[in-house]
């Protein structure tokens, strides 16, 4: 497959958030239920956003968020399934980690289910230590911006 015709942007106002969505349920068992809402929200919070474009159509995507010293997270690697394969994925997430904001920092961490060797041949190693998550979902025990406002730090 000729990919000379393949344009890879970081600009925000680029993303087509619709297309995004349909990519994410095709290519990303993870992010099939990600909403317009939410996935602007991502977004907006991320830099880099890198996209990739065969003509107008979006076939692949990544973001980052980053401290721009110490930390920073590569979120949402997908690329179309049919034009898996031919590097576009390897040049992808090269291209985040190329980004001002992603190159200088100590650790750039990624998480994955499945990919580990595709990452790997990138430079990712596999972390022993222990990863934790808290999911802020419908909780009894989640803590609201009004909560906060209302709690008295010093008595």
């Amino acid at each position: 497959m000729d990919h000379r015709h393949i344009r890879f942007s970081d600009r925000h106002e680029e993303v087509d958030l619709e297309q995004l969505q349909g990519l994410l349920r095709i290519g990303a068992f993870w992010a099939k239920e990600r909403t317009l809402v939410g996935l602007a929200t991502a977004i907006s919070n991320s830099k880099p956003v890198v996209t990739v474009w065969d003509g107008d159509r979006l076939i692949g995507h990544a973001r980052a968020t980053s401290d721009g010293i110490y930390r920073a997270t590569i979120w949402d690697v997908v690329i179309a399934p049919e034009y898996r394969g031919a590097g576009l994925g390897r040049k992808l997430v090269q291209t985040v980690l190329a980004h001002p904001n992603v190159c200088n920092v100590e650790r750039v961490y990624l998480i994955t289910t499945h990919q580990q060797k595709f990452y790997e041949q990138i430079g990712f190693e596999q972390n022993s230590s222990t990863t934790l998550v808290l999911c802020n979902g419908d909780s009894d025990q989640q803590i609201t911006t009004s909560d906060l406002t209302q709690a008295t730090v010093f008595q």
